[in-house]
C-alpha cells in the first residue's frame, strides 16, 4: 500500500495504473474510518482492479462555528485498517496541496439548497468541489459514496451527469450499529448519555415509513407525527429538519405516491446527526 501526499505524484501513479489497462476504484473519506467506510471499501475491491480511498477533511464543507477543528482524526488507525482490508493507495493530502490559492468552486444548483443545505448553505459546494478535483486526480472509473450521506449521494450524481465526467456512481448501503444507529465519525462526540437519544432519528424514519405503508400519503400529516413521535419518546436539543422528498429531484411533493426518501437531521447535545430511509411504494 502506498500513501501519496502530492497530486502531481498521484496523477503519475494513475498514469502507470492506466497504462496496465487496470481499472480504478475510488472511496472517498474524511478519515477516522468505521464501518460503514470499511463497506464501501469493500464494495470497491469488488469493482476495481485498484483501490483508492482519499482522506482529507474538506474545509470548504464546514460553515462558521460548525466542527472542522474538532473533526475526528487518526491516521495511524486509519492506514492501518486501509492495509488490513486491502486499499493500494490512499491519497491523503494537506490543505495547501488541496486550495493553494484556489479560486474555483462548483456548485450544483437546487439540490444542494434543500434538506441539509438549509441550515448549511456552503456545505455542498464544498462537498462538490473537491469530489471534482478527485475525480480530476485520481480518475476513478468508479466511485463509491454511502447512502446515509443520500443528498450528497445525489447531487454528487447530479454533477458527473451534468459535467459529463467518465466515473460510474456506486451506492453503498447504511451500516448501522446494533441498535441501528447509522455509523458516523460523529458518533464518537456522544457522550455516554446522549448515545442513548442517538437512535431518535432512525427510531421516527421507522415510524413514518410504518405510516406510509400503512396507507398514509399526505406529507405534512407524516412530517408532524414523525417530529412529534420523536420529541415525545426522546430527550434531544433540536430536529433540524424532516423531510419527504422525490429523491430524484429532491422535492418535496403533498403526497407520497413513488420513490421517496425519508430523511432528517437532529441535534443531540451539539451533535448534528442524519439520517435517511430510501422509500419504495
Amino acid at each position: 500500500m502506498k500513501i501519496l501526499n502530492n497530486i502531481e505524484t498521484t496523477k503519475q501513479e494513475v498514469e502507470i495504473i492506466k497504462k496496465n489497462n487496470q481499472t480504478i476504484a475510488l472511496v472517498p473519506t474524511m478519515g477516522y474510518l468505521h464501518e460503514g467506510h470499511k463497506s464501501l471499501i469493500k464494495e470497491a475491491k469488488k469493482i476495481g482492479d485498484i483501490v483508492v480511498i482519499s482522506i482529507f477533511v474538506n474545509p470548504l464543507q464546514f460553515g462558521e462555528n460548525e466542527d472542522l477543528d474538532k473533526y475526528p482524526k487518526d491516521f495511524e488507525r486509519d492506514k492501518n485498517i486501509a492495509f488490513e482490508l486491502g486499499v493500494d493507495y490512499i491519497f491523503y493530502p494537506e490543505e495547501e496541496e488541496m486550495y493553494n490559492n484556489f479560486k474555483t468552486f462548483v456548485e450544483v444548483r437546487d439540490l444542494s439548497q434543500k434538506m441539509c443545505g438549509k441550515t448549511r448553505p456552503i456545505h455542498f459546494t464544498g462537498v462538490a468541489t473537491v469530489v471534482l478535483k478527485l475525480f480530476n486526480i485520481i480518475k476513478p472509473d468508479y466511485a463509491v459514496f454511502g447512502m446515509k450521506d443520500a443528498q450528497q449521494v445525489r447531487i454528487i450524481e447530479k454533477m458527473v451527469y451534468d459535467l459529463n465526467i467518465d466515473v460510474e456512481i456506486i451506492r453503498g448501503e447504511i451500516i448501522r450499529e446494533s441498535d441501528g444507529l447509522a455509523y458516523s465519525s460523529r458518533n464518537k462526540y456522544l457522550s455516554q448519555n446522549e448515545r442513548k437519544d442517538a437512535i431518535a432519528l432512525k427510531e421516527g424514519l421507522n415510524y413514518g415509513k410504518s405510516l406510509i405503508q400503512n396507507g398514509e400519503k399526505d406529507v405534512e400529516k407524516i412530517k408532524k407525527s414523525i417530529i412529534d413521535f420523536i420529541l415525545e419518546k426522546f430527550s434531544i436539543k433540536s430536529i433540524d429538519y424532516i423531510s419527504i422528498v422525490n429523491f430524484e429531484t429532491l422535492e418535496e411533493e403533498d403526497f407520497v405516491y413513488t420513490e421517496v426518501l425519508l430523511a432528517g437531521a437532529i441535534y443531540i447535545g451539539t451533535t448534528r446527526l442524519i439520517d435517511n430511509l430510501l422509500i419504495k411504494i
